[in-house]
């Protein structure tokens, strides 16, 4: 039904995020849960980015519930994706206002003796590169978004998903020790 990282304009010359705002506005059940699963991936990219990953999905559903309360006030209906990135960065912050952040520790941390222990430490070093290339890449990398994908749903200029992307690959593998090696 939706297009693969590209906007998709109906006959009647409105997106399909105005379209799916408006159903959602009228009350369309629908139309929220095909909201969720557009979108939901993004969201939980972006918290991922930011947040200890067992606190993440109670965060999306708090996203989306947000959402649905305040769907009225979104100015721009074809900016979907940029409003739920946004309040997405706003409940992390939120969450670290509550909660005093602990620091996740491997049991085997040099030892990468196991995948979590690896995937950890893969996603700490995202975590700890500047905020555009960590919530880029996750997406990407985790989240499984094309560039495309990212960009329209984010708002952001598909030149600058690519920019982020290559910039923080790199960053990435020089925190990983991997800087050698080539795409």
């Amino acid at each position: 039904m939706f297009g693969q990282g590209q906007a998709t304009v109906p006959a009647d010359g409105r997106s399909v995020d105005e379209r799916l705002v408006d159903r959602v506005c009228a009350g369309d059940e629908e139309a929220f849960g095909e909201m969720y699963r557009r979108f939901a991936p993004l969201v939980h990219g972006v918290l991922l980015a930011r947040m200890p990953r067992e606190e993440v999905q109670d965060v999306v559903q708090d996203v989306f519930l947000a959402a649905y309360k305040n769907i009225h006030s979104l100015r721009d209906k074809n900016a979907l994706g940029a409003w739920l990135v946004r309040i997405a960065r706003n409940h992390a912050v939120e969450y670290y206002r509550r909660n005093k952040p602990t620091e996740e520790l491997a049991d085997e941390y040099r030892g990468r003796e196991s995948y979590k222990a690896e995937a950890a430490e893969v996603l700490r070093a995202i975590r700890s590169l500047p905020e555009a290339y960590s919530e880029t890449l996750t997406l990407r990398l985790i989240e499984g978004m094309s560039g495309n994908e990212i960009a329209e749903r984010t708002g952001l200029k598909p030149e600058s998903v690519r920019v982020n992307l290559h910039r923080g690959m790199d960053m990435l593998r020089q925190k990983l020790g991997i800087a050698g090696v080539k795409r």
